[in-house]
């Protein structure tokens, strides 16, 4: 636990200046809050009875207490302000660091999580550290200061009494500890069951039209049931604990209480050795004292129950930003004019030991070259674009891009050599016109139409309510056809050496497709081109067809040769269309 807490405070020492203005400002607050019974205990003892009132020196405390209290909440203000500021500017670096971790850690480590565990990390997990650790640092620090200001007072006003308060608050201290040590365990079980709810939460939500379609509604029911079942068990847990520490604290805080009020009175009513006397107002100003020496426990003891699901959700924040990285690539050399040539040498790549899925492949592309790639689900035609692109690092062999080994240039200048169409339809929320020109931002709008018109995609934009600068997401009543012609476009602008459809026209009708293989082929002209199709009509015009089963290449030709050989290749062809 203090290994995270100091990691936490590392993040916040850029701004020390507001960590010591907080202090300055909490000690001036409480310092004048405390003040106060002191002038109540003054005008009790100015109202001693009937017809013995003091009303010029009442005044005058009067007007000293009116002074104390708004400077006091002045005070507190400008502390929580600070407060503030220190937390939310700490919570900002820590969320940006998330986030930036995620765009560097291996592509295999977003795979083997969902989204909403990802998302709860960033978001959840970061909030609950706000709230736990660093707002709650102002009740700890101000809880401090009362306990000592207290005490101090209580001291000056009678320190017999003082003493019999200090004796009996380790009673306090006992009773949170233990408590807030019974719920650490069920907070981080919360934790991490929160993380498994919202993923389950956004993947069912972003799926909606594939639940329904597959009458999953009742399944993704008794899932989440059961997920929140356990959440809200081990949740209950965790806050029976929890709750058990202010009303123990309390209880232990209202026998101090008891036992300062009877020995005041005693005080207050005869002259006893041992306790001595005391005054009605000073009675009066020590059992405020006493009451808000007490308090302060109640507010530490809640803190600590609140720090064990801080740290809890701050580990897994930590989790996160520890783990390993792509390698650092920033002083290696930069591809440049590639000229389209790969290679593929003795290439061995498995997503998992156990199951071994390419072994020792070697390819050999021409610049201009347009390679097909088809086989059945499974075979690696997508990993083998995983693997040029260095999206997964091989086990060995060598690739060579141009003569350069892919591992000895920049994964950026790697992956700016490609223009990259993918099955999976993608656009963000922004205008058309951005999401046509997302890689390459400084076109020109005359530019952005040309590549819309090329694929053929000018003319439902231009039917969208603003035209090139109507704003759409991933759920703006788009077609999947239509997203699909913006990402091809956003391609055609780009103008890349090389570039990899895989299942480009997955998503468009037949009379669309035949248009946009038309711009296709006018875009490809002296590129080299990867292309991945189940739909084999569409690739009979390719240079090479590459037929791929089990991770190797087991047939290689053009679409005459391949059909005359009547292997693998002309089975699949001819399933295609048998009746």
């Amino acid at each position: 636990m203090l290994k995270t807490l100091k990691r936490v405070f590392s993040y916040a020492r850029p701004y020390i200046a507001y960590f010591i203005f907080t202090l300055i400002f909490a000690a001036s607050g409480i310092s004048l809050s405390l003040s106060v019974p002191v002038f109540i205990g003054k005008a009790v003892d100015c109202c001693l009875g009937e017809g013995n009132v003091d009303f010029e020196k009442l005044l005058i405390i009067v007007i000293e207490l009116g002074i104390s209290v708004i400077a006091s909440g002045l005070f507190q203000w400008l502390m929580s302000l600070c407060t503030n500021k220190l937390a939310f500017k700490t919570v900002r670096d820590i969320r940006a660091d998330a986030f930036a971790k995620i765009q560097r850690v291996p592509l295999n480590y977003i795979d083997r999580r969902t989204k909403g565990e990802l998302t709860s990390r960033v978001i959840n997990d970061i909030e609950i550290l706000s709230d736990g650790l660093l707002q709650g640092f102002t009740q700890f620090f101000s809880g401090v200061i009362t306990i000592i200001g207290t005490l101090i007072f209580m001291m000056i006003i009678n320190y017999k009494i003082a003493i019999v308060v200090v004796i009996l608050t380790p009673l306090s201290f006992i009773a949170a500890s233990r408590i807030t040590k019974a719920s650490h365990d069920s907070y981080v079980a919360q934790s991490k069951l929160r993380g498994d709810m919202v993923g389950l939460a956004e993947e069912m939500t972003g799926n909606q039209k594939l639940v329904k379609a597959f009458v999953y509604d009742k399944r993704a029911e008794e899932r989440f049931a059961k997920l929140n079942h356990n959440y809200g068990k081990i949740g209950a847990k965790a806050t029976f604990f929890s709750s058990m520490t202010n009303p123990t604290t309390r209880f232990v805080n209202g026998v101090i209480y008891a036992a300062v009020g009877l020995l005041g009175a005693l005080g207050a009513i005869g002259n006893f050795p041992f306790i001595g006397a005391m005054s009605v107002g000073r009675l009066s100003s020590f059992l405020a004292y006493s009451n808000q020496y007490t308090k302060p426990f109640n507010e530490i003891s809640g803190v600590f129950a609140e720090l064990q699901n801080a740290v809890a959700s701050a580990k897994r924040v930590f989790d996160l930003l520890d783990e390993e990285e792509v390698s650092d690539d920033s002083e290696a050399d930069k591809l440049t004019d590639p000229t389209g040539e790969l290679s593929f040498s003795h290439v061995s790549f498995s997503y998992s030991p156990e199951f071994k899925l390419i072994q020792d492949f070697n390819l050999e592309v021409k610049p201009g070259q347009r390679i097909a790639i088809v086989g059945p689900t499974g075979c690696g035609k997508s990993t083998m674009i995983n693997l040029l692109l260095r999206f997964y690092d091989i086990e060995s062999g060598t690739i060579t891009v141009s003569g350069k080994d892919i591992n000895s240039v920049t994964r950026d200048s790697l992956r700016e050599s490609f223009g990259m169409v993918l099955q999976e339809t993608w656009v963000f929320t922004g205008t058309v016109a951005e999401n046509i020109s997302y890689g390459k931002p400084e076109a020109t709008r005359d530019e952005i139409i040309a590549a819309a018109k090329a694929v053929h995609a000018h003319g439902f934009i231009k039917r969208l309510p603003d035209g090139y600068d109507t704003v759409i997401s991933e759920s703006s009543g788009l077609s999947q056809g239509q997203k699909q012609l913006i990402c091809i476009a956003r391609v055609m602008l780009m103008d890349p050496p090389m570039l990899i459809l895989d299942e480009a026209t997955s998503s468009i009708d037949l009379r669309t497709e035949h248009r946009i293989q038309r711009a296709f082929i006018k875009l490809m002209e002296g590129k080299t081109s990867f292309i991945i199709a189940h739909r084999l009509s569409t690739i009979k015009n390719s240079d090479t067809i590459l037929v791929m089963k089990h991770g190797n290449i087991i047939e290689q030709g053009s679409h005459k040769e391949l059909m005359s050989r009547k292997g693998f290749y002309s089975e699949l062809y001819n399933s295609q269309f048998a009746t």
